[in-house]
C-alpha cells in the first residue's frame, strides 16, 4: 500500500527497528510541516494510509474529502485532530491504539526534568554562565514540599512515584470517580479543590483533554497558588482556561511554570508572551518524543497497517465504517 507519514521533523521514523514492518509498502516521509490544505490534498493525493504522528497536523472535512485514495489513517493515543465522523462517512477507517493499560513513560520523564529545571531555575543559570556571569538567583529543594497532582491516572501515578523518591509529601485532585479510586488505592487526596491549588509547592496537570476538562484550570484556582509555587503542564494547554495562565504569571501566582503543550501548536512566534516570560520554562511537545517511546508507539501503528492490508482492521476507532470501508 501507499503510505504517508506527516510530520517527521528529524527523518526519526525510518531509522526505528519497527521501520522494517513496513518492507512491503511504499513509503512517503514528509519531514517539513503545513497546514495547508491545498498543499496537503497534493502531497497526499495517491495515498492510502497516512500515519500521524500524534496531533501535529489536524485531518478535518475539508482536506479529507480530497483524498479519494485513502483507505485507513493508522496513529496512537487520542484523536481530537480527526474528524472521524467525516472518515466514517468518506469510508476512512481510522486505527487508534488507545494504550489503556500502559503509561507514557517518556512523558513522566520529561515531567520531572521540569519539575527540577524549575524549581532549581537550570535554565536561567546555564543562560546566565552563556552571558559571562556566574550564578542567577537562589532555588528551592524539593524535600518535604507538597506535590500536587491534577489528575489520577497513569503518568499522574508515575509522577507520584518520582515526587515520593525525591521525599514529597504527594496529594491527588481529580474527579469524584477518580478520587475514590486514589483512595480505594491508598492515595493521599486534598481536602478540597481550593486546599489542593492553595498547599502545592508543584502542581502538575495529568489529564486527558475532553469536554469535560477543557478549561477546568480557571484564573481563581491559579490565583490561589502560592507565589512560590510552580505549575507544570505536560498534558494538553487546554486544560487551563483561556489567557488564565498568562495573567496569572504576571501577577505572580503561581510564581513559575514549566510546559510543553501550548494553545498553538506548533509555537514558533518569538513574541509570544509565554515565551517571554522570565518564571516560564517552555519545551516543544516533547514529551513522548524519545527513540524508545517512538519504538513503542510506531511499532502499534505500523501493525495496524499490517493487519488492515491483511483485511483485519484492528484498534478501530469507528466501527460504523467497517460497513461500507474502502478497499474492503
Amino acid at each position: 500500500m501507499k503510505v504517508a507519514v506527516l510530520d517527521d521533523y528529524f527523518n526519526t521514523v525510518s531509522t526505528l527497528a519497527c521501520f522494517d514492518k513496513l518492507r512491503d509498502h511504499e513509503v512517503t516521509l514528509w519531514r517539513d510541516h503545513t497546514d495547508d490544505v491545498d498543499e496537503l490534498a497534493k502531497r497526499l493525493s495517491e495515498t492510502e494510509v497516512l500515519v500521524l504522528i500524534r496531533e501535529r497536523t489536524a485531518i478535518r472535512t475539508a482536506l479529507l474529502e480530497r483524498l479519494e485514495n485513502l483507505q485507513l489513517i493508522s496513529q496512537r493515543s487520542v484523536f481530537p485532530h480527526i474528524d472521524v465522523d467525516a472518515c466514517t462517512r468518506l469510508g476512512i477507517v481510522v486505527s487508534s491504539d488507545l494504550h489503556q493499560d500502559t503509561a507514557s513513560l517518556a512523558t513522566a520523564e520529561l515531567t520531572w526534568g521540569l519539575v527540577i529545571a524549575g524549581v532549581r531555575r537550570i535554565p536561567q543559570q546555564i543562560a546566565s554562565m552563556k552571558r559571562g556571569q556566574w550564578q542567577d538567583g537562589v532555588g528551592h529543594s524539593l524535600v518535604s514540599k507538597t506535590l500536587g497532582i491534577y489528575g489520577y491516572g497513569r503518568i499522574g501515578r508515575v509522577v507520584a512515584d518520582y515526587g515520593r523518591a525525591f521525599g514529597m509529601d504527594v496529594v491527588f485532585w481529580a474527579s469524584e470517580e477518580s478520587r475514590a479510586r486514589a483512595v480505594a488505592d491508598g492515595a493521599a487526596i486534598a481536602t478540597s479543590r481550593q486546599e489542593f491549588f492553595e498547599q502545592s509547592d508543584v502542581l502538575t496537570l495529568h489529564m486527558r483533554l475532553v469536554d469535560a476538562t477543557r478549561g477546568i484550570v480557571t484564573r481563581a484556582d491559579l490565583e490561589r497558588m502560592k507565589s512560590t509555587a510552580l505549575l507544570v503542564n505536560t498534558s494538553r494547554a487546554g486544560l487551563i482556561a483561556p489567557g488564565a495562565l498568562v495573567e496569572a504569571l504576571e501577577s505572580r501566582h503561581p510564581g513559575m511554570a514549566a510546559l510543553d503543550v501550548f494553545d498553538v501548536e506548533p509555537l514558533v512566534d518569538a513574541d509570544d508572551p509565554l515565551l517571554k516570560m522570565d518564571n516560564v520554562i517552555c519545551t516543544p511537545h516533547v514529551g513522548y518524543v524519545t527513540v524508545e517511546e517512538w519504538e513503542v508507539q510506531f511499532s502499534d501503528v505500523f501493525d495496524q497497517i499490517t493487519s488492515f492490508a491483511s483485511g483485519t482492521p484492528t484498534n478501530v476507532v469507528n466501527p460504523l465504517v467497517l460497513t461500507h470501508r474502502r478497499g474492503g
